[in-house]
């Protein structure tokens, strides 16, 4: 391939005259976390402390802090300062996700690297959140799980880290890319927090709504509790040997369940079947199909709602379709119904626990719904949910295209193709 003339060929590519490529270890000094032998879990089963910052909470570019992180105290971290953080290091995990890394910054400092941690701390002459850009670029998360050790799980160490290499720009074009991407960062996480709002509020919504709280306005008149049998029809689907899998009508099984609101025909798998099969355990738009197991408690009967499909779709015997009656419920508001909290945690509690969680045909029949005296009041709270739903979907769909916007704009600053300055 022609190199410009303004650009050298490289173990990295093509880069500009004026960029070098330096390995981490010349960028960066990298520490381990401390080990068994300095620092005892007894010693952060507290519950006051700065965080502890292991693989777990190590995410995509930032760092994933929940209720079960750990807190390292006080007297821990005068012991052993070595393993404060600083803002300007860089964090990655030392198994599993090895690719993932996430940059200190003024929120995260002072807090303490974890035995599963791997820190790096940038020298001087290197900016931070450029070479944390430069580890959030594909072809350099590629390499770190290409040349991983470990045969069931990806480990990383600080001699394969630090024989990343790295195309190193002139500091002021660092910061000026770095500046850039942030900008971008930043639109991101505004995208997140307005999102999670959203859901939010319509997690709220769904609470007062779907158990009559809140009336919407011209409906009166008391819900009743019906089992969902009453107010849908339960069919259980077809399984089939291996030999019939990979052809044929369109295939729904528990893992198609849990992505979005419904059911994604495209990532679908196939499976053949008769024309008699297809009218009997066929799914037709507004249909909803739940699972009869769970490997986790809390997934157990979580339901999808079917939008329709040019072609012919059935359903997993392992799971369970529900078809509203008609006249009786509305499919859209059936389908949040069985979303609802109290109807999840009816299901859970109901549930039949050995190796897998279970639902039974009785147990399916006999799931509480609220359900207002007029359809029509169905009707109306399906569509103010549905909006709810469209609305999150298209702020998700922007944040999507943002962050494939952010991925094109680091293969072209972070290697030189557009130059900022």
């Amino acid at each position: 391939m022609e190199v410009k003339s303004s650009y050298k060929q490289t173990e990295v590519g093509a880069i500009p005259h004026d960029w070098e490529v330096k390995s981490v270890r010349e960028l960066a000094q990298i520490k381990t976390g401390p080990f068994g032998t300095l620092l005892k879990a007894s010693e952060y089963a507290g519950a006051e402390g700065v965080p502890l910052i292991s693989v777990g909470e190590v995410g995509a570019g930032r760092f994933k802090i929940t209720e079960h992180t750990p807190l390292v105290p006080a007297v821990v971290v005068r012991r052993l300062p070595q393993y404060v953080l600083r803002t300007g290091d860089i964090v990655f995990g030392r198994k599993g996700a090895v690719e993932r890394s996430a940059l200190v910054t003024e929120n995260e400092d002072g807090w303490f690297l974890g035995s599963d941690g791997i820190g790096v701390r940038p020298r001087t002459e290197c900016f931070p959140p450029y070479l944390s850009c430069q580890f959030q670029r594909h072809a350099v998360q590629t390499w770190l799980l290409q040349n991983a050790t470990g045969t069931t799980m990806p480990s990383l160490n600080q001699a394969i880290l630090g024989n990343v290499q790295i195309p190193y720009a002139p500091i002021s074009e660092q910061r000026a890319i770095a500046a850039a991407l942030s900008d971008v960062d930043a639109l991101l996480a505004g995208l997140d927090r307005l999102i999670s709002k959203k859901r939010d509020i319509k997690q709220a919504a769904m609470q007062q709504l779907l158990t009559g709280q809140t009336r919407l306005p011209g409906f009166q008149g008391e819900w009743e509790t019906r089992p969902l049998k009453v107010v849908a029809e339960i069919s259980a689907g077809i399984n089939k040997p291996l030999s019939e899998m990979g052809r044929g009508a369109l295939y729904v099984t528990v893992q198609d369940l849990y992505d979005g609101t419904s059911i994604r025909t495209d990532r679908l798998s196939r499976i053949k079947v008769s024309p008699a099969e297809i009218e009997a355990k066929g799914l037709a738009a507004g249909d909803i199909v739940f699972g009869k197991s769970s490997v986790k408690r809390e997934g157990i009967g979580y339901p999808s709602i079917f939008l329709g499909c040019a072609e012919a779709a059935v359903f997993s015997g392992f799971t369970y379709r529900a078809r509203a009656r008609n006249g009786i419920a509305d499919a859209t508001f059936l389908f949040y119904a069985l979303r609802s909290e109290r109807t999840r945690r009816w299901l859970i509690d109901n549930s039949q626990a050995s190796a897998l969680t279970n639902i039974n045909q009785k147990i399916a029949d006999a799931i509480p719904i609220q359900v207002p005296p007029q359809i029509t009041e169905q009707s109306a709270i399906a569509t103010v949910l549905s909006n709810m739903d469209a609305e999150l979907t298209a702020l998700e769909a922007r944040r999507d295209k943002t962050r494939a916007l952010k991925q094109g704009m680091m293969q072209e600053l972070l290697t030189g193709r557009t130059r900022l300055v």
